[in-house]
């Protein structure tokens, strides 16, 4: 199996490289600088943001599209360059040259809930110009996908923690520093995934051929941040954060990014959980066990 892999350097990304080689996949990634760390990849350099950028005259079974820019990104400009150009671009270089394209998007196209459960049912209707992009994006490529008959299905990421990503540097460097500073109340319900559960639900949909539907992947217990938090700095040892007036935290993090931090959002895994089994099924074992890899 030949698969294409954006963003393969990234907290996810690279951790999908390695599953899928140790699985025996021949695996390219398209990365905008450096390279990947396992050797078994193949690397290609290059900014999709570019409408000339060439990639190798090859076809892929898979293409998984994870770059993206994060939504702490305050310059519009290349927010759309990056999320939905980029997106654009790519389809525009394998449209004749793959089967099967899996989107990994997140919660935030889903808007504000309220007191309701997401699950692939739910309407979309994003409440931030950072999500309706990843939306436009992703209407875009099932469009075209249709258009040239490549199968397409979309994975709605959860808040993804592990050892690395914003987990590692936004929140336990910090606490372990005593400088995080908790958004508002934190009372806020959140929706999280391990990464190990991230990837073998990416993997998972291609072993069962899950096209042309959408999953929404975080593991079954949704809990407030507060909460999450306080198990994160019983694990570390640390002292529990004071907090900061939202509008503060989005003048320093960005609008968009702390307005996705900050909408309570529960969801089920009920469909994703048919077609793997997670290693982490609540965040009350994932964090004890990330952490303890963090010290180890």
């Amino acid at each position: 199996m030949k698969v294409l892999v954006t963003g393969g350097t990234g907290f996810i990304g690279s951790k999908l490289v390695d599953k899928l080689v140790n699985r025996g996949a021949t695996i390219t990634c398209l990365v905008r600088q450096g390279g990947i760390s396992n050797p078994a990849a193949k690397t290609v350099v290059g900014d999709l943001t570019y409408p000339d950028f060439i990639l190798p005259d090859e076809e892929y079974d898979i293409v998984y599209h994870l770059a993206a820019a994060w939504p702490g990104e305050k310059d519009k400009k290349i927010l759309r360059a990056v999320n939905y150009d980029g997106t654009v671009n790519l389809f525009s270089l394998l449209k004749d040259k793959t089967k099967f394209i899996v989107y990994v998007s997140g919660l935030g196209v889903f808007g504000n809930p309220e007191n309701n459960i997401i699950d692939e049912n739910s309407p979309i209707k994003p409440h931030t110009e950072y999500a309706k992009l990843r939306l436009e994006a992703q209407k875009f490529l099932e469009s075209n996908c249709k258009e040239h008959k490549i199968a397409f299905s979309v994975a709605y990421l959860g808040d993804v923690y592990g050892n690395g990503g914003w987990f590692k540097k936004i929140l336990v460097e910090r606490l372990k520093k005593g400088s995080f500073r908790m958004p508002g109340s934190g009372e806020y319900y959140r929706s999280f995934v391990h990464v190990d559960d991230v990837v073998s639900a990416l993997e998972s949909i291609i072993e069962k051929n899950a096209i042309n539907q959408s999953f929404v992947i975080t593991d079954s217990t949704p809990v407030t941040f507060k909460n999450f938090v306080s198990l994160v700095c019983k694990e570390l040892g640390t002292k529990e954060p004071g907090t900061i007036p939202i509008i503060l935290a989005k003048a320093v993090m960005g609008g968009d990014f702390v307005n996705l931090l900050t909408t309570s959002t529960k969801t089920s895994n009920e469909k994703i959980a048919k077609l793997c089994d997670f290693a982490y099924k609540s965040y009350s074992e994932g964090i004890p066990a990330t952490i303890s890899e963090m010290k180890s």
